[in-house]
């Protein structure tokens, strides 16, 4: 079940609101009912869902509605109207009472401002939101430090703001939204605020620490590439209304409209797709085939080589056609025809990265998940491809 889940969420500011709402229902758009009402659409009619565990991005220009949209999450802006369901429990209906344990038990949010008192040390900011919770002294510290630790500032507990660079400073606020351990993080241009080094060192480390915390997190930017980089979905904003929801992949390469295609016309494919993005399947045989098979299944699928893989799918090596007819020829035993030093990358490396080791090689890159286990090769053709924008074909043969 998606943890939450937007039913035509809407926000309108103005003196008469719900009235106001009627008229998206008829097809008005933004521009009229501010020209016929003098209301302004904050969050037209929204409609998503996002599953546990997800990276969720809301992007779009600057007042494209993804600052109000967040907050309608954690009802500081309060909808219009519309549903927001959090694991199945309308939150629109919450007493106070519902709202502040929801809001206190469930989800924390992290600000563009780091918003840090300066008259308190690291770990006493990290503490502020537990201490007016009412926990007790020894066990806010403790959750304080834990979370401290968690976002790599051990140490640095007793020091106060102003001895700390900016993304340091980042950190404790990242550590105070994660301090009461919520299920759902909400982000608000956490990091529009750093210097661009200092920004991608702390998109790599929310990346890391995700794959530590498992939490859910909502991720407002105004930033393409950022969002591209972080993303497990993107929502893609205008003038209040999400016009495209998809993976990164599908934005790119999948753009719903030329509102969209504009919006991405200028990204670096190679630094965003990845190998497992256009990796083909790879053609494969098992050593207890011997050289004769090989020919033979070379022969078959129209290829030059095979990778050698055992009955687990772990790479062994490679062959080509040549060392199997050698092997025929002089009686030589299968094993010590296959070629072990095979190039290879994981499956989220991006293509930038694999350009200078493809340019070097002849052979294909084998992409290789967990356990060694062989998942798929990339040729330069695929990659030429996926560049260019065009959609790749399933089930290609390595070459």
């Amino acid at each position: 079940m998606a943890i939450i889940e937007a039913k035509k969420l809407t926000k309108i500011f103005g003196s008469d609101p719900k009235r106001t709402a009627a008229l998206l229902d008829k097809g008005w758009s933004k521009e009229k009912i501010f020209a016929e009402t003098k209301h302004t659409v904050g969050v037209n009619q929204a409609d998503f869902t996002i599953e546990p565990g997800q990276i969720f991005v809301i992007m779009g220009l600057s007042g494209s509605g993804k600052s109000t949209l967040v907050r309608l999450l954690n009802r500081l802006i309060e909808p219009t109207s519309g549903q927001l369901l959090f694991n199945g429990t309308d939150v629109l209906k919450m007493s106070p009472e519902q709202l502040r344990q929801y809001r206190r038990k469930h989800i924390g949010m992290v600000f563009q401002k780091f918003a840090l008192f300066p008259h308190r040390t690291v770990v006493q900011n990290i503490e502020y939101g537990l201490e007016i919770q009412g926990i007790d002294k020894k066990k806010r510290r403790e959750m304080a430090m834990e979370s401290l630790e968690l976002v790599g500032l051990k140490g640095w507990e007793n020091s106060y703001p102003d001895q700390l660079s900016g993304g340091m400073q980042q950190r404790v606020g990242l550590a105070r939204g994660l301090a009461n351990d919520p299920e759902i993080l909400l982000m608000d241009e956490a990091f529009s605020a750093l210097d661009p080094l200092i920004r991608k060192d702390m998109q790599d480390e929310l990346i890391e620490l995700q794959l530590k915390m498992k939490k859910t997190i909502v991720f407002i930017t105004h930033d393409l590439d950022e969002a591209l980089r972080i993303g497990d979905q993107i929502a893609l904003m205008k003038d209040g209304s999400i016009v495209q929801i998809g993976t990164p992949e599908e934005i790119l390469m999948q753009p719903a409209n030329k509102y969209v295609e504009r919006f991405v016309e200028d990204v670096d494919l190679s630094k965003v797709l990845t190998a497992s993005h256009v990796m083909k399947k790879a053609a494969t045989i098992t050593p207890e085939k011997g050289p004769r098979v090989s020919l033979q299944f070379m022969r078959e699928q129209g290829v030059s080589s095979l990778y050698v893989v055992d009955k687990r799918m772990q790479l062994l090596g490679i062959i080509t056609a040549e060392d199997a007819v050698r092997s025929i020829k002089e009686g030589l035993p299968f094993e010590s025809i296959i070629q072990t030093d095979v190039p290879t990358a994981a499956p989220d490396t991006v293509l930038n990265d694999l350009f200078e080791m493809m340019g070097q090689i002849r052979l294909p890159v084998a992409v290789i998940g967990e356990n060694n286990r062989l998942k798929g090769v990339v040729v330069k053709g695929a990659v030429l491809a996926a560049l260019s924008g065009n959609t790749l074909e399933e089930g290609g043969h390595a070459i």
